[in-house]
């Protein structure tokens, strides 16, 4: 795969929204026919999310479509009434026949109604405009909202995944102005047929051919837009990752966490050419496109307008002739250019539809992402609550999807009711994964994990996750006040100060709170708060250690839950889970190994497997790879303080 090529899985899922190309000509009724249903299918779910978003939508724009359609030709049809007067008008006063003051009259009455269609459009445009701006708003939150929505029930796993990644960033890129963009194009469609159909039947008294004329001219026009909307579509989707490269490029060096590391260590420069090379390469590709699009646009220009010409000219003739009256020669050219204009207009709406309905399927794939971690059974159970649970692992290994490498290698193991385990291993042997793993926030490639005897796929995942107490390594930061962050772990619940502050407190994270200007309700993080404060990472640490103590959790899981404190912190806050994890199943992964001495069990991962079990005293008599670990940390330790 070439630079910028897709990632790895996503030609599969390219392919899935591309009709194939028909092989012969007996293929190609069916390819229309599967082209044609996937575009209305694709329309008719951007007026479903217009419709769930609000019906008034649909309904208004429908209503000034059809006003706006037909104005036009009632303006054009009261211009050629006011030429014709005025050509006989002049004629009778020539001749010195005819009542001036009627005359004058006549024509007010006619003017007066020219400016009230004029100002009918152009109220009529304004509140079209309005409804559009108002609806834009409205349709991109209700379709932002879906997407926050489904993100919520996708499976941890797929944000591992660089295809799921393509989905969201392109149905995100997508969500705030194709829908609308294309019920709005939908709509433009609706008013140039009206108008149009309203003017070849003007035409048809002196030209049943020359509407079919210039519709016929406008055909190449059309076939060159749809064709190259898919060309542009097509190559966008090919180039996903460039796009990306380009947005990781810019939000690294407006990123305020990364400004530090990139001014010392002088990396701005090096990232800026990186987004320039991706550019050029990106937009030379476009370019070609562009630039092809628009010759053949020019030719097709150069054919309509000298069809036009001589059309115009046809006309002249039959005024000069005697043949049309001389207001008709406006109203049958201004005919002539409305059905030109009508064509195009509904050849660029519709190419506008057609590319939108492409770019909608990268909305419908993502809202189809299936989720696999549900429960099994029809009627869920959910787990009993303030109780000692037992979790076992019988014969379970993990891959991710589409990697043939395993993360977790049939691993089989109990963590007994209200037993501290501890799990011990270099970066990379699997840790983590084995924490999501019982938490189920990923499901076993293969294995069974069970909870108190029963597999954990049978219970209501809701109520499985609330029985867990979790700290990550990568833990949350939010940007709310310091009371949210920690009451964020009960989120069921009312904030109770009082816990809240016991929390604090066990955490050893009281006494940089009471320093903060507006103690527990000081905002943290300046993304919205002008005065919002920054923490150190060794505060926020213990921030994320008061969310466990706060949580009303049965088991504990605990990630590196101390990896930012100085030691004598480290300490204060194990004694205190000391009392937290009592009578309940804890299982914690530190690098520290004097934090596992006080462990029922410890765990050492390699590469997958469980190769060691048992506790301090246990392991160090085995003198493997446990004792060459911790004795290396120790000597590490003791050689610091001398």
């Amino acid at each position: 795969m070439g630079p910028g090529g897709p990632p790895p899985g996503m030609h599969a899922a390219l392919d899935k929204l591309r009709e194939p190309k028909p092989k012969n000509i007996k293929e190609v009724p069916g390819y229309v026919y599967r082209v044609v249903s996937k575009f209305f299918y694709r329309l008719f779910y951007i007026f479903s999310l217009v419709w769930e978003t609000k019906p008034f939508i649909l309904f208004s724009l429908l209503i000034l479509s059809v006003i706006l359609g037909v104005l036009p030709v009632v303006s054009a049809k009261i211009s050629a009434n006011v030429l014709n007067s005025l050509a006989k008008d002049y004629e009778l006063a020539s001749l010195g026949l005819g009542d001036q003051t009627q005359m004058l009259s006549d024509i007010m009455r006619l003017l007066i109604w020219q400016f009230a269609v004029i100002f009918a459009t152009s109220i009529f445009n304004h509140i079209k405009a309005y409804i559009t701006r108002i609806a834009g708003e409205l349709v991109a939150n209700h379709v932002n909202i879906k997407i926050m929505k489904k993100a919520k029930t996708v499976d941890l796993a797929s944000f591992d995944s660089p295809e799921f990644y393509e989905k969201l960033e392109n149905a995100s890129r997508e969500a705030g102005n194709r829908p609308l963009q294309i019920l709005s194009s939908t709509f433009t469609i609706a008013s140039a047929v009206i108008s149009m159909v309203s003017f070849v039947v003007i035409l048809w008294a002196i030209s049943p051919v020359a509407p079919w004329i210039i519709i016929a001219v406008s055909i190449p026009s059309a076939i060159i837009n749809f064709v190259y909307r898919r060309k542009t579509v097509q190559f966008m989707r090919h180039r996903s990752k460039d796009r990306r490269q380009l947005a990781y490029y810019k939000d690294l060096m407006t990123n305020k966490d990364m400004v530090k590391e990139l001014r010392l260590f002088n990396l701005s420069d090096n990232f800026i050419e990186r987004y320039q090379t991706i550019f050029k390469s990106y937009f030379k590709g476009m370019r070609r496109i562009f630039f092809t699009e628009h010759m053949w646009n020019i030719a097709v220009a150069v054919l309509s307008s000298t069809v036009n010409c001589l059309l115009f000219v046809f006309i002249a003739n039959g005024v000069i002739s005697g043949n049309t009256p001389v207001g008709n020669y406006s109203l049958y050219t201004g005919a002539l250019s409305s059905i030109a204009g009508g064509v195009s207009t509904f050849i660029s709406a519709t190419a506008t539809i057609y590319e939108g309905t492409l770019f909608i399927d990268n909305l419908i794939t993502f809202m189809k992402e299936k989720n696999t971690v549900v429960p099994t059974l029809a009627e869920p159970i959910e787990p009993q609550r303030h109780i000692a649970h037992k979790i076992e692992l019988q014969n379970v290994s993990f891959k991710y999807s589409g990697t043939d490498r395993y993360i977790i290698k049939n691993m089989s193991v109990t963590f007994e009711p209200g037993e501290t385990v501890v799990l011990v291993g270099l970066n990379g042997a699997g840790k983590t994964t084995l924490i999501k793993l019982i938490t189920r926030l990923y499901d076993p490639t293969e294995g069974v994990i069970l909870l108190d005897g029963r597999d954990i796929r049978e219970y209501d995942t809701k109520a499985l996750y609330s029985i867990y107490g979790i700290i990550f390594q990568d833990f949350g930061k939010y940007a709310v006040s310091v009371k949210e962050n920690i009451a964020f772990s009960d989120i069921e619940n009312p904030i109770d100060d009082e816990r809240v502050q016991k929390a604090a407190s066990e955490s050893d994270a009281a006494d940089f709170i009471s320093s903060l200007p507006n103690g527990y309700d000081t905002a943290l993080m300046r993304f919205f708060e002008e005065k919002g404060i920054e923490l150190s990472i060794g505060q926020w640490q213990k921030l994320s250690v008061a969310r466990a103590f706060y949580s009303n959790s049965d088991i504990l899981i605990l990630d590196e839950p101390t990896a930012s404190l100085d030691a004598l912190a480290e300490q204060e806050i194990y004694d205190q889970f000391d009392s937290l994890r009592k009578d309940k199943t804890t299982v914690f992964v530190s690098h520290r190994l004097s934090s596992a001495t006080t462990a029922d069990k410890i765990l050492v991962l390699e590469n997958g497997n469980i190769i060691e079990q048992g506790n301090h005293r246990e392991l160090m008599a085995q003198r493997g790879r446990y004792y060459e670990l911790f004795s290396t940390q120790a000597a590490r330790y003791i050689a610091d303080s001398e």
